[in-house]
């Protein structure tokens, strides 16, 4: 399967997202962030009561999600 963004230049630099950056990044909604979490379907990093995700798993998630366009 052949991806055409290139999230790694899409996404600002930085290690570790909260779920506040993500949604105002306007790639995923809070909600379903909490969702992906609470069903472990994407990794993170709690410090304290806080859930980070990383900038490279954010990525894989993207990339793991996105769907080539039918010509």
């Amino acid at each position: 399967m052949e991806i055409y963004a290139n999230y790694d230049s899409l996404l600002p630099k930085g290690l570790l997202f909260s779920i506040k950056d993500i949604e105002e990044m306007n790639l995923i909604k809070s909600d379903m962030l909490k969702k992906l979490i609470y069903n472990r379907e994407i990794e993170v990093v709690k410090i304290g009561t806080k859930n980070f995700i990383s900038r490279q798993v954010l990525i894989l998630f993207l990339e793991s999600n996105t769907l080539p366009a039918l010509n």
